[in-house]
C-alpha cells in the first residue's frame, strides 16, 4: 500500500471475511490429518506413508506458493482465490472415495495445490485491508486459519470417524462457502487501486540491502524450528496419546482439538503485541520461551500433558504472524512474494518434519519422537540477532 496508509481505515468487515475464509480453508485441510488414524487402519499404512501424505500435501503447496506469490505481485488476480478453493474442494472430494495409497497420495497433492493459490493472495488481502495495522490484521487472518486447522479433528470424531471415510465428502459445503465468501472478497480487491511493484533498485548492491539477507536467514531457521516441532503434534500427537495412555480414538481427536484452538488463541496474541512492542521481541519470546513446555511433555502424565499441550500451542503460534509482517516489511514492496516464501517454507517444513519423524517413529517410537522434538525451540535464540532498529529503515 502506499505512504498514505497509516491514515487509512481499518476494513475489519474485509478482515473478517478473509478470517472467516482461511477458517474454512483451514477446516478442510485439517481434516486430513486427522484421519491418520482411520486410514492407518483402513490401509494398513505404516508411520511413513502416513509422514508421506503429509509430505504430499505440504510440500506442493510450500514450492507453489513463492511462484504465485511473485506472479500476483507483477498481476494481482482477485478470483484466484476462488480457483484455488475449488482445487480444495476437488482434492476433498476424491480423498472420500480413495481406494488406494496413491489415490490418497493424489488427492492430499490437490488440497496442497488449494492451499497454494490461497495463501499468498489472501495474506495479500490482509495487508491491504489493515489500514496500517499490519500486525492486527495479519494476526486476525491467521486465528481464522488455527481456528479451522482446531475444528478440523472434532469433525473427524464427530462426523467422519463414525461413518467411514466416504463422509468426508460432507465436509464439501464448507469449500462451497469459502468459494462464496471469496467471491465477494475478489469483488472488493478487484476494487482497490493497486501500485505497480518496485523495478529493481540501482543500488541493489548496496550494503544495507545485502543485511536484508541475514535476517531472513534468521527468520528461516526460526520457521524451521517452529513447524518442525509443530508437526510432531499435528500429525502424532493423537498417536502418542493413544499409544502411551491408552486413550480412544475420539478422545485422542478431541485432544488435538484443544492443543489446536490453543494455537489459535495464541496467534492473535502475536501481531498486536508485535505492532506496540516491536516484532523481534514477540519471535524470540515465542519461540525461544516455549523450551521448558516441550522438554517437560515427554515425562508428563495424561493430566498434565494436555496442559503442557495448551501453553505451548498458546506461546508457540503467537510467533509466525510477526515472523510474517517483519519480513513483509525487510522487502517491500514484494507482499506476494515474500507471503509465499514464508507460508510456503513454513508448509514445507511441516511435511519434511511429518515424513522424517514418521520414519524415526517407525523406528523408534513416538515416544522417543517426542523427546528429540523437545530441543527444537532452542534455535529460537537466534532470534537474539535480529536487528533492533524498525526494520523498514533496512531498505533506505
Amino acid at each position: 500500500m502506499n505512504r498514505g496508509q497509516g491514515r487509512e481505515t481499518t476494513a475489519f468487515a474485509v478482515l473478517a471475511a478473509i478470517s472467516v475464509s482461511h477458517l474454512l480453508n483451514d477446516t478442510v485441510q485439517a481434516v486430513v490429518p486427522s484421519i491418520y488414524p482411520l486410514l492407518k487402519s483402513a490401509f494398513a499404512l505404516s508411520f511413513a506413508q502416513i509422514g508421506l501424505m503429509t509430505l504430499t500435501l505440504q510440500v506442493t503447496a510450500s514450492l507453489l506458493q513463492p511462484i504465485i506469490g511473485h506472479y500476483t505481485d507483477r498481476r494481482p488476480t482477485p478470483y484466484s482465490l476462488v480457483a484455488g478453493m475449488g482445487v480444495t474442494l476437488a482434492g476433498i472430494l476424491l480423498l472420500s472415495i480413495a481406494g488406494t495409497f496413491a489415490v490418497l497420495l493424489v488427492a492430499a497433492g490437490l488440497m496442497g495445490i488449494g492451499s497454494a493459490v490461497f495463501h499468498p493472495e489472501s495474506s495479500r488481502v490482509a495487508r491491504m485491508a489493515s489500514g496500517g495495522r499490519h500486525g492486527l490484521a495479519q494476526s486476525l487472518f491467521q486465528v481464522g486459519g488455527n481456528a479451522g486447522s482446531s475444528f478440523g479433528p472434532l469433525l473427524a470424531a464427530f462426523l467422519v470417524a463414525p461413518r467411514g471415510l466416504w463422509s468426508v465428502a460432507l465436509c464439501a459445503p464448507l469449500a462451497l462457502v469459502a468459494m462464496i465468501v471469496l467471491w465477494r472478497i475478489g469483488g472488493w480487491y478487484k476494487s482497490r487501486p493497486v501500485a505497480p511493484p518496485r523495478p529493481p533498485s540501482r543500488h541493489s548492491d548496496n550494503p544495507a540491502l545485502r543485511r536484508v539477507g541475514w535476517p531472513l536467514a534468521i527468520l528461516a531457521a526460526l520457521i524451521f524450528s517452529k513447524y518442525f516441532y509443530l508437526a510432531s503434534l499435528n500429525s502424532y500427537y493423537t498417536f502418542y496419546l493413544i499409544e502411551k495412555f491408552h486413550v480412544s480414538v475420539r478422545t485422542a481427536q478431541i485432544n488435538l482439538f484443544v492443543f489446536l484452538a490453543a494455537a489459535a488463541a495464541g496467534t492473535i496474541l502475536g501481531g498486536p503485541i508485535g505492532d506496540r512492542f516491536g516484532r523481534k521481541y514477540v519471535i524470540w519470546g515465542s519461540i525461544f520461551g516455549v523450551f521448558p513446555f516441550t522438554l517437560a511433555l515427554p515425562y508428563a502424565n495424561l493430566f498434565w500433558t494436555p496442559i503442557l499441550t495448551v501453553l505451548i500451542g498458546l506461546v508457540l503460534a503467537s510467533a509466525f504472524s510477526a515472523i510474517v509482517v517483519y519480513a513483509q516489511e525487510l522487502v517491500p514492496g514484494r507482499i506476494g512474494l515474500i507471503s509465499g516464501v514464508f507460508f510456503g517454507f513454513a508448509f514445507g517444513m511441516g511435511g519434511l518434519g511429518a515424513a522424517v519423524l514418521g520414519a524415526l517413529a517407525d523406528h523408534t517410537g513416538i515416544e522417543f519422537v517426542y523427546r528429540l522434538c523437545a530441543f527444537l525451540p532452542l534455535i529460537g535464540a537466534l532470534a537474539a540477532f535480529l536487528p533492533d532498529v524498525d526494520v523498514r529503515r533496512l531498505e533506505s
